[in-house]
């Protein structure tokens, strides 16, 4: 009991001396509230896409890849909080963001029992040198937590990226899918082989990497594929 005292008492003292402030807003954090102040925790744009029902998202995929359901668990538009999220997540070193996501997603998606039966939770991956210099795959602690709550297995090991490409934002999907014959390939698809699969990113906006990583992942026997993000830009309804 003294010591949780003491150190509620030290980390009072820490916020006092070093805030720590909501990555929305930059208002200082009070406590129970935990990388969000609670007016952008409450502002936070959720999609409200389930994996029951036909969405947006999975409007875009329609024709492009054989999978089953596609879902985002907010928004992403620009000078958003989402988007203050993601850019703190993936160039700031605040890996934390993604587990707090995924906490958060993946209890949605437990308590409402939209996905029942997957088995494997598999993050797009980065290239080596990519990895290296970040130091973390900023899908990666997203992706555990979906699979913690869904009571899946975690492999990060079986879809690899062969090539270090460049963000290619502005060239059209099918350029970019000329270019990128053979850049992910699979490490062992048996252990995919009838199997229910989550295929998870952090943005999805064409859904030109999902795509691609898609149809690889499709080169598994008796595949069943299930796709999610932490954040989609809004397609028309």
């Amino acid at each position: 009991m003294f010591h949780r005292q003491f150190t509620k008492i030290i980390n009072d003292i820490n916020s006092i001396l070093l805030p720590i402030v909501c990555f929305g807003c930059n208002a200082r954090l009070y406590r129970g509230e935990q990388h969000l102040c609670t007016v952008c925790r409450n502002h936070l744009p959720l999609t409200e896409y389930t994996f029951n029902e036909e969405n947006a998202l999975d409007r875009i995929f329609y024709g492009r890849i054989n999978f089953k359901k596609a879902s985002s668990f907010l928004f992403f538009t620009e000078n958003s909080i989402v988007q203050q999220l993601i850019h703190h997540l993936k160039y700031k070193n605040q890996e934390q963001i993604g587990a707090f996501l995924g906490d958060w997603y993946g209890q949605l998606l437990q308590e409402n029992g939209f996905l029942k039966e997957i088995d494997i939770v598999i993050p797009v991956p980065l290239h080596k040198i990519k990895l290296a210099k970040r130091g973390y795959n900023q899908v990666a602690r997203f992706a555990k937590k979906l699979a913690f709550h869904l009571n899946a297995t975690y492999r990060d090991d079986l879809l690899i990226k062969n090539a270090n490409t460049k963000t290619q934002t502005a060239k059209t999907r099918i350029g970019r899918w000329q270019q990128s014959t053979a850049l992910y390939t699979l490490s062992d698809s048996s252990v995919l082989k009838n199997k229910n699969v989550l295929l998870v990113d952090d943005v999805i906006t064409s859904g030109a990497t999902i795509e691609i990583c898609s149809k690889t992942l499709l080169e598994a026997t008796g595949i069943k594929l299930y796709i999610a993000s932490m954040a989609s830009v809004p397609q028309f309804q």
